[in-house]
């Protein structure tokens, strides 16, 4: 399994941006797909998840209300829309993926594949 994130880059605070995650390799819609973001100097957290099985999804205190995740109009296609950017939503933005649904999402040993950061930054 592979996965690719696409998007990213500089936002004013306030502003809207959208991250993707492509996933190949699964044989089916059973998994989940996650985002996870580290900041300068901070530990790695996670931020969403999306089990693409049944559409539940779940969201970090610090984004429900901002962030939605969903699938994307592409096969295998995880999608991310960020409202409300703030600058503390500054950081380099990862995906992941693990077989089965969003269960113990948060910790990052859940998570059986990783996509490449892509860089989020909110400044004026």
């Amino acid at each position: 399994v592979q996965l690719q994130a696409f998007g990213g880059g500089l936002v004013q605070p306030g502003g809207s941006l959208g991250l993707s995650c492509t996933a190949s390799g699964f044989t089916s819609d059973y998994y989940a797909i996650g985002w996870f973001r580290q900041a300068p100097g901070k530990e790695r957290e996670w931020v969403s998840c999306l089990s693409r099985a049944d559409g539940n999804s779940y969201y970090a205190d610090s984004v429900k209300g901002r962030f939605t995740i969903s699938r994307g109009s592409i096969k295998d296609t995880t999608f991310q829309q960020m409202n409300s950017l703030e600058f503390e939503d500054t950081a380099v933005y990862y995906c992941a993926a693990r077989h089965g649904f969003c269960s113990g999402y948060i910790a990052e040993v859940n998570w059986n594949y990783w996509g490449q950061g892509t860089q989020v930054t909110v400044s004026s």
